[in-house]
């Protein structure tokens, strides 16, 4: 199967899926391999990307939060984070990263407190509450809490959420300018891939995955074989097998047309 990310990735930076990468997959695809978008959107981004529904079995959304299947708009299923858990969290790292505000997202809606001022470029969906406990209180399930400086630098500020500590959570980030994303302990992209394939019967020497950011690290290290993107961060590169072209250039397909022929 292939496991592959969207952002920077699959998709170029214009977010579109090129012609031919829908080919290539539809093809594949014909010949009995499974295609999984692993991603740290949720699941509302397939409303707008249509053209991704016809081309992936699943989708692991939200860094394995939550499983999807676009095709018939259904939640697989959901790994969420405590609203306790996320209190907790939020309370230490105000004194860690005091200029930063935090929301959730539910998977199909971001609850944010005064100050959060994260926009996501596709599926936005952002209600302001008064604070973050009213937050908690209203979201029915919480597959991420994201943490927002404008002013930050995201290496910088997942170095300084780890530094603190804080247990519960697994911290990552996919690129975003100042934004930090955490999921419940144990939950990432890798062992929501890893649950969704030893349920098809299929072992990490079956996949090959795609990234390019420290989001995909853990898909990238547990994959048989994996490939980072020509762009992609110094620490998915260090985690991947192999080097894939740019998402400019169709950089998977190329190498899922080399691979299967």
């Amino acid at each position: 199967m292939i496991a592959t990310d969207l952002d920077g990735t699959l998709l170029d930076d214009e977010g579109r899926v090129s012609a031919r990468t829908v080919r290539t997959l539809g093809r594949v695809r014909a010949r009995g391999v499974a295609v999984v978008a692993v991603t740290a959107r949720p699941p509302r981004v397939f409303d707008e990307w249509r053209e991704l529904g016809g081309v992936v079995d699943a989708a692991i959304c939200s860094n394995g939060g939550l499983t999807y299947v676009p095709g018939e708009r259904r939640v697989e299923s959901v790994r969420a984070l405590d609203a306790g858990v996320a209190a907790v969290v939020v309370k230490a790292l105000r004194a860690v990263v005091p200029s930063a505000a935090f929301a959730v997202e539910t998977g199909f809606t971001v609850l944010a407190e005064p100050g959060y001022g994260w926009v996501d470029s596709v599926g936005h969906r952002r209600q302001r509450v008064g604070s973050f406990e009213e937050v908690l209180v209203r979201a029915d399930q919480i597959v991420k809490l994201l943490m927002h400086d404008a002013a930050g630098r995201a290496d910088e500020m997942v170095a300084a959420v780890r530094a603190a500590g804080v247990d519960g959570v697994e911290v990552s980030h996919s690129g975003g300018s100042g934004l930090v994303e955490m999921c419940a302990a144990g939950v990432s992209k890798a062992t929501a891939l890893e649950r969704w394939c030893a349920g098809r019967g299929v072992g990490p020497q079956g996949v090959v995955a795609f990234g390019d950011a420290p989001n995909d690290v853990p898909m990238l290290s547990w994959a048989g074989r994996s490939f980072a993107m020509a762009d992609a961060h110094a620490e998915a590169v260090a985690a991947a097998s192999g080097r894939a072209g740019s998402n400019n250039a169709d950089g998977v397909a190329r190498v899922v047309e080399a691979l299967v022929g």
